[in-house]
C-alpha cells in the first residue's frame, strides 16, 4: 500500500519538484538579498524570457487537431470550464467575504487561486490512473490554460481588495499577451513542423518548467523575507490557512460529484470532470502571478494559498484516483 501510494504520488508530481520548492523557499529565507530586487543579478529579464520560453513549448506540445476533435463532448467541457472560471471564483470570493477575519493578503491569494486555470499534467495523470476519459481531460486542461490568460486577470480585477483594486487590467493583459499568449500561439503554429523533432525529448521539457518556477519562487520569497513580510504570521496562522484550503478542495469535489451524478455522465466523464474541475495550476499561478503582481513581496503572500492547495490536491487526488482504480468495473 505504502509503495503503491509512493509511486502514485511520484507520477502526479509529488516528488523532487515540490521538495525543490521547499528548498527554494528555505534558500530565500537564508539568503534573502541574493534574490531580492537589491541583488546585482539580472533576475527580471531572465525570468521574463524563461516564462515566454515555457509557454512557447507548452503551445508547441498542443496538437490543434486533438483540440478540434475534443469539441464533441461539449456538455462535459462546459461543466469543467464553468466550474473552473465561474463556479470556483465565485465560491472562493464568497468564502473570503464570509470570513472577514482572514488576513487580506491570504484573502487575495485565495481569490487568485479560484481564478486560475486547471492544472495540465496532474489532472490528466489522475484521470488516467482512475480510468477516466483521458482525451477529454487533455482537451479541458489545454483549453483551460488558454482561457486563463483572459479570465484570470479579469477575475482578479473584479475580486476587490486594496491590492487587487490597484491592478492595471489592460496593462496586465498586454503583458500576458507578450509573455504567454504570443508564445503559446507561436508554438501552436509551429507544432506541425517542430514537434516531431522535439518529441523524443518532450519529457525533459519539464525540467525547463521546473527551473523557471523555482527561480520565480526563490526571487519572490527572497523579496518577501527581505521586507520581513512573514514576520507577523505564526504557525497557527499557516495551519488555519491549510485547513481553509483543504475545506475548499473537499467542497469543490463534493459539488462536482453531485453535478456529474445529476447530469448522468458516464463513469469516465465523471472522473474527468472531478479532476479537471477541482485542480488548479501552480505553474500558471506562479508564471501569471509574476505579471499580475509586480511586487515580489506581495506575490509571496498571494502564492502561499496556491502552493498549499497544490500540495493538497495532489495528495487527496492521488487517494481518490487509487480508489477509483480499485473500484473499476
Amino acid at each position: 500500500m505504502r509503495k503503491g501510494l509512493s509511486k502514485l504520488f511520484h507520477s502526479v508530481g509529488l516528488n523532487g519538484f515540490l521538495l525543490g520548492i521547499f528548498a527554494a523557499i528555505g534558500l530565500a529565507a537564508l539568503f534573502p538579498d541574493l534574490g531580492s530586487s537589491e541583488s546585482s543579478l539580472p533576475w527580471k529579464p531572465v525570468i521574463q524570457k524563461g516564462i515566454a520560453l515555457l509557454f512557447f513549448f507548452y503551445g508547441l506540445k498542443l496538437d490543434p487537431s486533438q483540440i478540434v476533435s475534443g469539441l464533441r463532448n461539449w456538455k462535459l467541457h462546459i461543466l469543467v470550464q464553468m466550474t473552473t472560471f465561474l463556479g470556483f471564483p465565485l465560491l472562493t470570493m464568497g468564502l473570503v467575504s464570509f470570513f472577514p477575519g482572514l488576513d487580506p493578503a491570504f484573502a487575495l491569494g485565495i481569490s487568485y487561486l479560484g481564478a486560475l486555470p486547471s492544472t495540465v499534467s496532474a489532472s490528466v495523470v489522475l484521470v488516467s490512473i482512475a480510468g477516466g476519459n483521458v482525451p477529454a481531460a487533455i482537451f479541458n486542461a489545454s483549453i483551460s490554460s488558454l482561457f486563463g490568460v483572459v479570465f484570470t486577470p479579469i477575475w482578479m480585477r473584479l475580486s476587490g481588495g486594496e491590492v487587487a483594486g490597484e491592478l492595471d487590467l489592460w496593462s496586465s493583459i498586454v503583458d500576458l499577451q507578450k509573455l504567454v499568449v504570443h508564445p503559446v500561439l507561436l508554438g501552436l503554429l509551429l507544432h506541425r513542423f517542430l514537434f516531431p523533432k522535439i518529441k523524443p525529448y518532450v519529457n525533459r521539457l519539464k525540467y525547463l518548467d521546473q527551473t523557471v518556477i523555482l527561480t520565480i519562487v526563490f526571487t519572490t520569497f527572497s523579496e518577501s523575507f527581505s521586507q520581513k513580510i512573514f514576520a507577523s504570521f505564526s504557525w497557527l496562522n499557516l495551519g488555519g490557512l491549510a485547513l481553509f484550503m483543504l475545506a475548499i478542495l473537499i467542497l469543490v469535489f463534493g459539488i462536482l460529484f453531485f453535478l456529474v451524478r445529476l447530469l448522468s455522465f458516464s463513469r469516465e466523464d465523471q472522473i474527468a470532470a472531478l479532476f479537471c474541475g477541482s485542480t488548479k495550476s501552480l505553474v500558471h499561478g506562479v508564471a501569471m502571478g509574476k505579471v499580475l503582481f509586480p511586487s515580489s513581496a506581495i506575490l509571496g503572500l498571494v502564492l502561499l494559498p496556491v502552493m498549499v492547495y497544490h500540495l493538497q490536491q495532489l495528495i487527496l487526488g492521488s487517494i481518490l484516483a487509487k480508489s477509483f482504480e480499485k473500484n473499476k468495473p
